[in-house]
């Protein structure tokens, strides 16, 4: 049964799959070296790599270089590589909780629901949540979250079994009502917080700074580092609700454990970077192409992917429409739909609507 568990449909994939996770850190690696040249500063990888390679940073580039790449971006790829890797392991973990390749945060609602909490606070000012100073935000985020993914859960599921055109059409509903409330808060806005909820709703790493790191990249570690743990009940899962409770798998308490660490993830992305769409979808579905379903290697895999890909429409972003800045969600979007559009296609006949 271990055997079945975490091998794919083709047979153990687990050499293939350390080997692809290896090159993903390496294209990380290098993804964030290019990130952080890429631009109107003159610091060049040449320079940058001399600099740290002999320790004198400050002689291989001007003050001006310095400042903007420790203060501006630095975070920014610190920021995009935790949210890249949030979106992509939240929607690997959804994927395998609804045992459907369609599931993503964006898709069911659960990024809207985030985003509502987050301009609840940003317009109506923190209220309860004020003791908690920059952490309000995260919070706020994480707890829209979690409301819509229990909803989304209950809602889907029924007889201990999952029913995907269900969850599509709720998750619909509710991205449909929280888009509904936000447009009411929007009303309520004044022009300064219009401006930045407009940019903010199409996606932005552009507002990174270490603060905002240290309050929601905390949260976002925390639920990244507790997906692991969540990998043998996805593989169990995966064979059916019943299978998985005879191989000792405590379905109430793992489904609760990964509706939290989604939500907790989601929301604290949403809440730093706005909407960015189609990379919980994209990312763990090709992984789960080239590797295989084992979640132990998938789940890391996906937060590397991720961690890269969003790096890699982030530097797009600021530099296609130079010296303007095109908002990253309409990077993804125009990226990711046509993928997504490819895996309707193939996945066809899960939809039984």
């Amino acid at each position: 049964m271990r055997r079945v568990l975490a091998s794919g449909a083709r047979g153990d994939r687990s050499a293939l799959a350390r080997a692809t996770m290896l090159g993903l850190a390496l294209l990380l690696a290098a993804t964030a070296l290019l990130s952080l040249t890429a631009g109107a500063s003159d610091a060049s990888v040449a320079g940058l790599l001399r600099g740290w390679l002999s320790g004198d940073l400050q002689g291989a580039l001007s003050e001006r270089d310095r400042i903007i790449i420790h203060d501006i971006r630095m975070p920014r790829i610190v920021l995009g590589m935790l949210v890249g890797a949030a979106l992509a392991v939240s929607g690997a973990v959804m994927q395998g909780l609804f045992r459907n390749p369609l599931a993503d945060p964006g898709l069911v609602g659960v990024s809207a629901g985030s985003a509502l909490g987050a301009i609840s606070v940003i317009v109506l000012g923190a209220g309860i949540l004020a003791p908690l100073g920059g952490f309000a935000l995260p919070v706020a985020a994480f707890a829209g979250g979690l409301v819509s993914t229990a909803i989304l859960q209950m809602v889907a599921t029924r007889h201990g079994r999952t029913s995907i055109a269900t969850m599509l059409l709720a998750g619909i509903a509710l991205a449909a009502l929280a888009m509904a409330l936000t447009g009411i808060l929007i009303s309520m806005a004044d022009d300064r917080q219009l401006r930045d909820l407009t940019f903010w709703q199409l996606g932005s790493l552009a507002g990174a700074t270490w603060p905002k790191i240290g309050s929601a990249g905390s949260i976002i570690v925390l639920a990244l580092a507790a997906t692991p743990f969540l990998a043998r009940g996805l593989n169990a899962l995966a064979l059916g609700e019943a299978t998985a409770s005879h191989l000792g798998v405590p379905l109430q308490r793992f489904k609760t454990a990964a509706v939290v660490s989604v939500a907790s993830a989601v929301g604290a992305s949403v809440a730093v970077s706005g909407g960015i769409g189609f990379v919980g979808i994209v990312v763990p579905h090709l992984l789960r192409l080239a590797i295989g379903p084992d979640n132990r290697y998938l789940l890391p895999a996906s937060a590397l992917l991720g961690a890269s890909l969003l790096l890699v429409a982030d530097a797009v972003s600021r530099t296609i429409v130079a010296p303007a800045e095109l908002p990253i969600g309409i990077v993804t979007a125009v990226a990711g739909a046509p993928v997504f559009l490819w895996i309707l296609l193939r996945k066809r006949g899960i939809v039984d609507l």
